[in-house]
């Protein structure tokens, strides 16, 4: 809560006003100061914004990061600009830029943090030009981190977009309050610096249907684009490859990826700084159960980043990179008929791309899907319509081209065959046996394996060389009756501290978050987390203990808690219960909603403070 603004109380009646020698010396240093300020400061303070400006001048062609020059070099009339956080808006982009050929247009997807978006005015100089934004919106409103700088930039520009043609898709989720924020912000700003919006922006929410919502504006936006420009679709439906494959059948091993996510051997030679290209591999020093009963396994895991220089606050996420299960691995191989161990490489067809392979090359297939690709969530529909070709069965072809179509009934069939049951890509070709596309292709379009992020269930004030997590193993049985396993909790719940006299370890990093304690430690909290949502404040409530034990702390701690049963599920009971006795937590409210007949769930009540 902001402090309230303090006035000055009037002078007692009969108390003397006049100046002192005192005054009359604070006057002068005050009014020195105002002087100082005025010459010295504010002259230094102007100087600023010419600094600032200097750096977003355009670069040098010979620096490559300017998109309208590599347009031009490969004759491109459309860029498709992605702020992607967990891959999505980037595969949303690329499919974009893909379907651009379909109408007579050639299309690029670009990441804007490796280009200077200064130049997007430039984009004039292209003709039929058009600047598409798949634009997710992540944490509180906030824009990806690759799409941090392009969204700052777009703030404090005043260039004009006169002529310049755009259209925006949004990533979002409605249960979030700032919904699409990132998207609905790039779509205003441009229209406000005078670009022209071609197709009204897009909503996507990964609440509901995200996939769905694409599909149903993509189908609309392509014709709007086509009556813009006056062209028209070409008719070409026939798969388009993006990457080329290279087989290595001699390779020095040394060269070959075996899961890092850029440098080469950076797992075996570990170097600062962490981030979410080079991950730290923090040994796993605890790794216990939670819940004393029930089916479910709940853990936490503690891991060691000592020597890492990695830092972290309460109330940030901690990024751990998965593997997927070696038996779907062995099971995709198995049914296309494939050698996993082949080393291979997917170079771009575009050889002016920034992204030349799909992820690490050279590599093997195995290394590929066990640390690279997506195998486990049910497959966008951009891979049925691109598979489908490979069904010797006309009536798999076509049930998977009408389930990638935005037909009411292929939207249908595709929610009830594919999203509710939970089909994978191996259950997928297990069911559909006549279908069976070329591994190289099915790895350039299945999508990358994605980092988990979970809140961070420590305080680096009590402990600064170990990171916490709390998680419930996902494990569950589909409609298909098949067993879906969540892949990064069934991953950890597999990292033992020692494996054959080895320290397990986990690839990760910590992300920054705006989840914060109030400044003043004097300041009342109130916490409300059930389940494993309680992560982040057993960080909180770490720092308040730790607060008031240096006498620095003093406000009320207030948490609300909810579980299934007492008995089986209540997380960190023992903690919390001495937090109480202590006086950390001033109180503690706790619900356990399957200890009765009828379910109760956790109501807030006045808490006095």
């Amino acid at each position: 809560m902001a402090d309230a603004q303090m006035s000055s109380p009037p002078l007692e009646p009969g108390v003397k006003e006049y100046l002192s020698s005192v005054d009359v010396l604070l006057v002068t240093l005050i009014g020195g100061l105002v002087v100082y300020w005025v010459v010295f400061y504010k002259k230094r303070e102007e100087v600023v914004p010419e600094f600032k400006k200097l750096s977003v001048q355009a670069p040098s062609s010979s620096q490559e990061t300017s998109f309208i020059e590599k347009m031009k070099k490969t004759n491109k009339n459309i860029v498709v600009f992605y702020g992607s956080q967990t891959g999505t808006a980037e595969e949303f982009s690329n499919r974009l830029s893909k379907d651009a050929r379909r109408y007579g247009m050639k299309g690029m997807a670009a990441d804007p943090e490796e280009y200077d978006m200064s130049e997007l005015s430039r984009l004039t100089e292209i003709e039929n030009s058009l600047a598409i934004f798949c634009m997710a919106t992540y944490g509180e409103g906030d824009p990806t981190d690759n799409a941090q700088e392009f969204y700052e930039w777009l703030q404090e520009t005043n260039n004009s977009l006169d002529g310049v043609n755009f259209a925006v898709f949004a990533l979002g989720n409605k249960t979030y309050e700032h919904y699409n924020a990132t998207g609905k912000f790039v779509d205003k700003r441009l229209a406000e610096l005078g670009a022209s919006r071609i197709f009204d922006l897009g909503m996507g929410d990964d609440d509901g249907n995200l996939e769905e919502d694409f599909v149903s504006w993509r189908e609309q936006f392509w014709p709007a684009v086509s009556e813009y420009f006056g062209v028209e679709a070409t008719g070409e439906d026939c798969s388009i490859r993006q990457y080329e494959l290279v087989v290595h059948n001699d390779i020095d091993v040394n060269k070959v990826y075996t899961g890092e996510l850029a440098r080469l051997k950076s797992f075996e030679i570990q170097k600062p700084p962490f981030d979410s290209k080079n991950p730290f591999l923090a040994p796993v020093a605890t790794n216990r159960k939670l819940n004393k009963g029930g089916t479910r396994h709940l853990m936490h895991l503690e891991l060691d980043i000592s020597g890492s220089k990695i830092r972290y606050d309460s109330g940030d996420h901690v990024a751990v990179y998965p593997m997927n299960d070696t038996s779907m691995v062995n099971k995709l191989g198995e049914i296309l008929g494939s050698d996993l161990d082949t080393v291979i490489s997917l170079n771009n067809l575009d050889e002016e791309s920034n992204k030349k392979h799909p992820f690490p090359c050279p590599t093997t297939y195995r290394t590929a899907l066990t640390h690279y690709l997506d195998i486990s969530n049910p497959p966008r529909t951009n891979v049925l319509y691109e598979i489908a070709q490979y069904a010797t069965d006309p009536k798999d072809q076509e049930n998977l081209r009408k389930m990638a179509s935005s037909s009411a009934e292929g939207k249908a069939m595709y929610h009830s065959w594919v999203q509710e049951s939970r089909r994978n890509i191996v259950a997928i070709l297990e069911d559909m046996p006549s279908l069976q596309p070329p591994i190289d292709h099915l790895c350039e379009l299945l999508p990358r394996l994605q980092a988990r992020y979970y809140s961070i269930a420590s305080s680096a004030k009590v402990h600064p060389n170990s990171i916490h997590i709390c998680a419930v193993v996902v494990e569950y049985e589909t409609k298909t009756g098949r067993t879906n396993k969540g892949v990064a909790t069934n991953w950890l719940k597999n990292k033992v501290v020692t494996d054959n006299g080895n320290k397990s370890s986990v690839p990760m990093y910590v992300r920054k978050s705006q989840f914060r304690l109030p400044f003043k430690a004097t300041n009342p909290v109130i916490m409300i987390g059930p389940g494993t949502g309680i992560a982040p404040f057993m960080g909180f409530i770490q720092e308040r203990a730790w607060l008031k034990q240096k006498g620095k702390g003093g406000g009320e701690t207030v948490l609300y808690y909810g579980c299934r049963h007492q008995k089986e599920d209540f997380l960190y009971q023992e903690e919390l219960e001495e937090y109480e006795r202590s006086g950390v937590l001033t109180q503690l409210h706790v619900a356990f909603s399957r200890d009765q007949e009828h379910k109760v769930h956790l109501a807030l009540r006045t808490c006095g403070i």
